[in-house]
């Protein structure tokens, strides 16, 4: 995560895990004063595409500085600091009218610019620019927003474990010095009040209608319960005082330990309380029994939407619902190759349940797991360079997930480094409930989350400084997801699943992205409950219990999003064979790799027409 990424809307922006250094400050000209300035077409000349390059890049630099005022946390992912006092004035009404109105002005001043002017490099950059801005409007529109807004957290998702990770002293935030501390409380004092404002939402929401469903208030119940019973000194926001670093002076730890518990002590854990009292108390009555969004006031409009915005294409559930069952049904066929390849006997579901008990295919440990990531890691380090000329200046780290948010969260995820390498990226592993999990598949885990998978596609972006700043840092689900379980597909290139039980696992993966198709759009446009969701994944894979509830619970969470993964996968897939088939022996699959990858996380239909390019520039 996520990222992470631009998500759902209002409170969900407020954690697109976006990372790096701002580009130089330009003034923020208003859209009154661009009106002065006649465009090129408004005077029926052409300008040179420098010129129009020059204006086109000065809008990119004015709306990205303004966005980082506006949303300080997507400054301090980056490592700029100017803004790491502050929180962000997030669940208010005047945020989302701040927001709405910055989307307004930027494409006010994108259409005084001559798009035929522009280079083809430009061209692009302008038309992800105006996507963006037109999907910020319709996710703040009359029409979406009372149906997000209202919901300002759920269990995967959410402030209430986001804020934890980001204030740890293991996260984002810098505590380096005195500073950087007296910062961190600054931010404490407004998390609290940030609690307060989503009670408030939550109860405009009872007065709507719109509410989320039981099982997502029980989980975040849960996770309330594990931060508030750690205590004061036992809380994770409490773990940069137990160690300073020497740039902070003895008399200043004494005090700022202190300044730490007192903020934890009386007001963010009683925040933190209130919310859960009232989660429990008050709105769980009244929360709906029906999981889906087809169960919801608004419910079946808004899946529509989150369809779009996170393929990036105009599909309709019955669309992706069936393309779902294609794609089971093709994975299922290569799985029953590698069940007889090993010699099992048995159907397929019995395989699947060998997969699941066998204590062979159980990690024997913690320790153990590590190692086998560090291992797989090293693998891919020697041959990676066949694949790609350019790799990340980022390190990429291992590390367990943090205990107090493994037991909901995925089995691997992905946070972002600085570009300047100052910062790693983070490939998370979860090691919750051990013996539910499966050794298959780990393979598969590392490509998508570490390399060449989301390490690769986040960090060559931010790291690419010819990028304007929203191209660098932003970005959408199908390209981000289609690319990391595009980078699954890479195994054999890169001498990987040589083992025909790790090949098994990657066909598990490859299946459960196929079966998100199904299971997402079954639970929102079909009224599958919690359950039958998933009795479909395990008799289709060979995936633990714990596993399967958590992806479900997970797409009842976040709709939409899940099917973003199969469908950009496709779509990469799709242009290679393209390329592929139009090229022949020129084809370079490193130059293709340069292609998709270099320009940040774009639409779909906005990739297709660059590959389509360069498939016509190699020809030529």
């Amino acid at each position: 995560m996520t990222r992470k990424f631009q998500l759902l809307a209002a409170s969900a922006c407020l954690f697109a895990l976006s990372a790096c250094v701002t580009a130089d400050q330009a003034p923020v000209q208003t859209a009154s004063a661009m009106a002065e300035t006649p465009s090129a077409v408004a005077s029926g000349s052409r300008e040179s595409p420098a010129e129009a390059g020059k204006r086109l890049h000065g809008l990119f630099k004015a709306s990205d500085e303004a966005n980082l005022r506006r949303n300080p946390l997507s400054a301090l992912f980056r490592g700029d600091y100017r803004y790491a006092d502050q929180l962000g004035d997030f669940l208010t009404d005047a945020y989302t009218q701040a927001e709405r109105k910055a989307a307004q002005d930027d494409l006010a001043r994108l259409a005084a610019i001559d798009r035929a002017s522009l280079s083809p490099t430009d061209r692009i950059a302008y038309d992800v620019f105006k996507r963006d801005q037109e999907l910020t409007l319709r996710s703040l529109s009359p029409e979406i927003l009372p149906l997000t807004e209202v919901r300002p957290i759920d269990h995967f998702f959410g402030f209430h474990t986001f804020y934890p990770d980001l204030a740890s002293g293991q996260g984002a935030a810098p505590f380096k010095t005195a500073a950087d501390y007296e910062n961190n409380l600054k931010r404490h004092h407004q998390y609290a009040r940030l609690v307060d404002r989503a009670i408030g939402r939550f109860r405009e929401g009872m007065a709507s209608g719109v509410v989320q469903p039981k099982l997502v208030v029980r989980n975040i119940i849960d996770q309330l319960n594990i931060q508030i019973n750690q205590g004061v000194e036992g809380a994770t926001l409490y773990g940069p005082v137990k160690k300073f670093p020497d740039a902070v002076p003895a008399a200043d730890q004494t005090r700022l330990r202190a300044a730490h518990a007192a903020v934890i002590r009386d007001e963010i854990r009683p925040a933190l309380i209130r919310l859960r009292d009232f989660l429990k108390n008050e709105y769980l009555p009244v929360a709906r029994e029906g999981e889906g969004l087809v169960h919801m006031k608004g419910g079946p409009q808004l899946y529509r939407f989150l369809i779009e915005q996170n393929t990036t294409l105009p599909l309709d559930a019955d669309t992706v619902h069936n393309l779902g069952l294609s794609e089971v049904r093709r994975i299922r066929s290569e799985m029953e190759e590698i069940k007889n390849k090993v010699g099992f006997k048995g159907t397929l579901a019995q395989f699947f349940e060998h997969i699941r008990t066998d204590p062979k295919f159980k990690p024997q440990s913690k320790e153990w797991l590590a190692e086998r990531y560090y291992a797989v890691g090293r693998q891919v380090d020697t041959r990676i360079g066949e694949l790609f000329s350019t790799l990340p200046k980022s390190k990429l780290e291992i590390r367990p997930v943090p205990a107090y948010r493994e037991k909901t969260d995925a089995g691997g995820s992905y946070q972002g480094g600085t570009p300047d390498g100052s910062r790693p990226g983070v490939f998370y592993y979860n090691t919750y409930d051990l013996p539910s999990r499966t050794t298959p598949g780990i393979e598969t885990l590392y490509l998508h989350e570490g390399a060449p998978g989301h390490h690769f596609q986040i960090s060559l972006a931010q790291e690419n400084e010819a990028l304007p700043n929203f191209m660098r840092f932003g970005g959408n689900t199908a390209f981000a997801e289609g690319w990391a379980l595009y980078a699954e597909t890479l195994w054999d290139e890169l001498g990987m699943m040589t083992d025909p039980y790790q090949r098994y696992g990657g066909l598990d993966d490859e299946m459960l992205r196929a079966m998100r198709l199904v299971v997402d759009t079954g639970i929102h446009a079909k009224g599958w409950t919690r359950d039958q969701a998933i009795k479909y994944m395990l008799e289709n894979s060979a995936m633990g219990r714990t596993d399967a509830t958590a992806e479900v619970e997970r797409y009842i969470a976040i709709p939409g999003q899940a099917l973003a993964y199969k469908v950009g996968q496709l779509k990469i897939l799709e242009l290679r064979a393209r390329a592929e088939k139009a090229l022949g022996p020129r084809f370079d699959i490193r130059g293709f790799h340069e292609q998709v990858l270099m320009t940040g996380a774009l639409p779909l239909t906005v990739l297709e027409r660059k590959v389509d390019d360069w498939i016509a520039s190699q020809r030529a």
